[in-house]
């Protein structure tokens, strides 16, 4: 199988994956609480273990994890409804765009401009609600992702340069528009700037110990 047969069909397959998690979850929030925390965005949202967390630290935050695996800023403005208003949220981590990032016609400015109407819509939707956008976490290109030839096109744009370039831009749109901006990494990079090999299972995924030091860093926000 060549790089583009396999792009097809990982497309498809995500793609099917995607609408059945946005399915499952709008019905979902027909029970969820309004008011209360959401945690929104891509994948590196959805794999956030924060209950389980919560439950282990005996704290009693309510939080709803509406992350969806392979979404980008584009896909995210399509289905605000299911990320984000439904629940009617009075607090919202949001960490949306290293999808883009990582994709093969990757542009920074298209990633802004989504950026800016993701939270345009949230502003004028949930004026009261507190916003706050998370810098995107550092990761590995030289892990396991790397080694196959389809995986080390992963990193192609999605790389530290790269993902600190967008971070700086991002942090700038957040101040413009009066919201939080928060980089909650420390302690996830090694030496030489990279993702820690014992938190990543393949440069860009995390595994639960990472997000118990993300979570120990965005305690104090919530």
């Amino acid at each position: 199988m060549n790089q583009e047969q396999w792009e097809a069909r990982e497309a498809l397959r995500v793609q099917k994956e995607q609408q059945e998690r946005i399915e499952k979850l709008s019905i979902l929030n027909q029970y969820a609480g309004k008011g209360q925390i959401l945690f929104t965005g891509s994948s590196l949202m959805e794999q956030f273990p924060v209950n389980e967390i919560l439950m282990t630290k005996g704290l009693s935050y309510r939080i709803y994890n509406r992350g969806v695996s392979g979404f980008t800023t584009l896909d995210m403005l399509n289905h605000m409804d299911t990320m984000v208003f439904d629940l009617e949220p009075s607090r919202i981590f949001i960490n949306i765009g290293t999808n883009d990032i990582g994709a093969t016609d990757y542009s920074e400015d298209a990633l802004l401009a989504n950026y800016g109407r993701i939270l345009t819509q949230i502003k004028e939707r949930l004026p009261q609600a507190e916003v706050y956008v998370m810098a995107y976490y550092p990761v590995n290109e030289t892990d396991k992702l790397s080694r196959c030839e389809q995986g080390a096109a992963s990193f192609t744009n999605r790389n530290n340069k790269n993902i600190e370039a967008a971070n700086q831009r991002i942090a700038g749109l957040a101040a413009e528009m009066g919201l939080h901006f928060i980089d909650v990494s420390e302690g996830l990079r090694d030496e030489h700037g990279r993702l820690k090999k014992e938190f990543t299972v393949e440069g860009i995924h995390m595994y639960a110990n990472a997000y118990y030091v993300i979570f120990e860093n965005m305690e104090r926000y919530l």
